[in-house]
């Protein structure tokens, strides 16, 4: 921020350009706060777990990489030991008042939802409402249930409507200095800046799409193996009942596939369009699925995969995949977790003197001395 005060200019910090308005404060830490508290129920499910599960601490840690772990949990997967450290970072960030949170904070909060309208489709069976009440933990596992429900609309509702003022992720200087900076080197720097963030977000909206179709295609293929229409692969996706016999947090897997690819395709369009900031978003969804296809190049090499001879098209498809998940997946964890590819990066919403920065004595006619 420049002041000038007679003959003095005097060059100050903007503010925090990462940091969110003062009238989305309240939002930010409404939201912070429902995810922490899902996180830390989700959290405490986990420690349940490891208490009554038939091995150690260690056998717990062993089994969040390796699939083949003896360590078995009823209540909670990999899925869900992902999303426990989504909810706490994401919370942590939003009660931090970072704005890279919010998008982050609004996916899981939509994938919270998908996971509560799935489970509330089936308490319509009869059947599967019998089940809460035979398990004699089921009734802390539909209040968890609820929870999730209510976290995920307390976030949607306080961070849909926390949107940053227009143009402020673009390095936009107010109005009465915009003439007299017009062509300048701050608006040359801010144009090449905001260039560079819209190709970073972009290569990672590619990769997402590809990410999707590669998704979609699998599925389909392991559909018709299967001789599975996709009725019934949408019925095992979207109701709660479908999976029959147990009650339990963890999703299935029909269901974290379809969740998965449409996460991919929207992120992926919002990305290469990048007409708004997605980077909280990016980094939430690709840290998860770099972690689940960690797990699966474990599994790969504990059974002996990588060692014997690839034999069939479907071992093959499935290491090339493997292969381009883990990269893409790694590019888009790096790539938002830099700060180039941030909206508010080093540059923009920092005001620089004309002189190229620091304090200056003007003269009484204008010439620095």
């Amino acid at each position: 921020m420049v002041m000038q005060d007679g003959g003095a200019v005097d060059v100050r910090p903007g503010p925090d350009p990462g940091r969110a308005a003062p009238g989305h404060e309240r939002a930010y830490r409404t939201a912070g706060a429902a995810l922490a508290l899902y996180g830390c129920a989700l959290t405490a499910w986990t420690v349940y777990g490891i208490v009554q599960g038939d091995g150690s601490v260690w056998d717990f840690f062993e089994g969040l990489f390796n699939p083949r772990a003896s360590f078995f949990m009823w209540t909670l997967g990999p899925g869900e030991w992902a999303l426990v450290v989504a909810l706490l970072a994401v919370a942590a960030g939003a009660l931090a008042l970072r704005r890279v949170a919010r998008t982050g904070a609004l996916l899981l909060g939509w994938v919270m939802l998908a996971q509560s309208v799935r489970e509330t489709v089936g308490l319509c069976h009869a059947g599967h409402r019998r089940l809460y009440a035979l398990e004699p933990l089921g009734g802390w596992v539909l209040a968890t249930r609820a929870l999730g429900l209510l976290a995920a609309l307390v976030v949607l509702v306080s961070l849909l409507r926390a949107k940053e003022r227009a143009g402020a992720d673009d390095g936009a200087v107010p109005d009465g200095e915009r003439g007299a900076r017009a062509g300048g080197p701050e608006r040359s720097c801010a144009d090449a800046d905001s260039w560079w963030r819209r190709r970073l977000s972009r290569i990672c909206g590619v990769l997402f799409l590809v990410m999707g179709v590669e998704r979609i295609a699998w599925t389909v293929w392991g559909m018709a193996e299967e001789r599975l229409s996709p009725g019934a692969y949408l019925h095992r996706a979207l109701d709660g009942a479908a999976s029959g016999g147990a009650v339990q947090l963890s999703q299935s897997g029909e269901f974290t596939t379809l969740s998965s690819v449409a996460v991919l395709l929207v992120l992926g369009v919002l990305a290469v369009r990048s007409n708004r900031d997605v980077r909280g978003a990016l980094l939430v969804f690709a840290a998860v699925e770099l972690y689940l296809t960690v797990r699966t190049v474990v599994l790969l090499t504990v059974t002996g995969f990588f060692g014997g001879p690839i034999v069939t098209g479907e071992s093959a498809a499935s290491l090339v995949l493997t292969a381009y998940e883990l990269a893409a997946t790694t590019s888009v964890v790096v790539l938002a977790t830099g700060r180039s590819f941030s909206a508010y990066g080093s540059f923009q919403g920092q005001r620089v003197s004309p002189y190229g920065g620091g304090s200056h004595r003007s003269s009484p006619g204008g010439r620095a001395g």
